[in-house]
């Protein structure tokens, strides 16, 4: 199917999911977080394994990505489950992935994420620690951790995703940041590696970027395969390749 076609297509299930949905409980009795609300997470509810059908971190598992921005700059980036844990302040152990980005082959990033799953089955964001280079050179810095300074973890992708299901992403002091909400769960993706169906299809906002607007597209076994930036400018990104760790 056409770009022209797929953008339609989007556009159709946005307006069909307009009338937006209830909480979502899941299993286990707790409640994903939309707003700004505190949570309280169980270290003993979450493992170091984490294998969501739609964003599975195997260890060694390795995403290569191209991004082209409205102004047609292209970056690069290499995502890596590395495997790495750490316990952050919340008490809950983390799994890491480490994002580094280049742009003409000039380092310009590098971001290491911090999730763990539940034993629902959701996906926790819960700390990030990143560095931001100019020239080749260490800019600046800057992370978070949930249970730090107020910082409270969110979800990145439900166990059981299902049309209109709406979560955060995070929230911190200052930095309300995403908010998401399930559109489908049978789209179609086109990417230069392949084809996948089948997707799950997320419309992420920002409460402080009321103009902000992405629309993620998370293939089975794979994560995430393609993202369409439509508000602040043209942005896409698309999988290029794609390497399943043995861990």
């Amino acid at each position: 199917m056409s770009t022209s076609r797929r953008f339609a297509a989007i556009l159709a299930v946005v307006a069909a999911s307009a009338t937006g949905a209830q909480a979502h409980v899941a299993q286990g009795g707790s409640q994903l977080p939309r707003g700004s609300e505190p949570v309280t997470l169980d270290p003993a509810d979450f493992g170091t394994r984490i294998d969501n059908p739609w964003w599975p971190m195997r260890t060694g598992s390795r995403w290569v990505y191209r991004s082209t921005d409205a102004e047609g700059t292209v970056s690069r980036s290499v995502v890596t489950a590395t495997g790495r844990t750490k316990q952050v302040a919340n008490g809950i152990t983390a799994t890491a992935l480490r994002d580094v980005v280049r742009e003409d082959g000039e380092l310009v990033e590098v971001a290491v994420e911090w999730y763990a799953q539940d034993r629902a089955g959701n996906v926790w964001y819960v700390g990030e620690d990143v560095e931001d280079y100019e020239d080749g050179r260490l800019a600046g810095t800057d992370s978070w951790e949930a249970g730090a300074e107020g910082a409270q973890p969110g979800v990145v992708m439900p166990g059981r995703p299902w049309d209109g299901l709406r979560f955060r992403e995070n929230h911190i002091p200052g930095d309300p940041g995403d908010r998401f909400e399930i559109l489908s769960r049978d789209e179609l993706a086109e990417t230069p590696l392949r084809s996948f169906d089948d997707v799950v299809l997320i419309k992420q906002t920002t409460p402080e970027r009321r103009t902000s607007l992405e629309y993620t597209f998370h293939a089975r076994g794979v994560g995430l395969v393609m993202a369409l930036e439509i508000a602040d400018g043209s942005d896409r990104l698309v999988l290029m390749r794609y390497r399943r760790g043995r861990g």
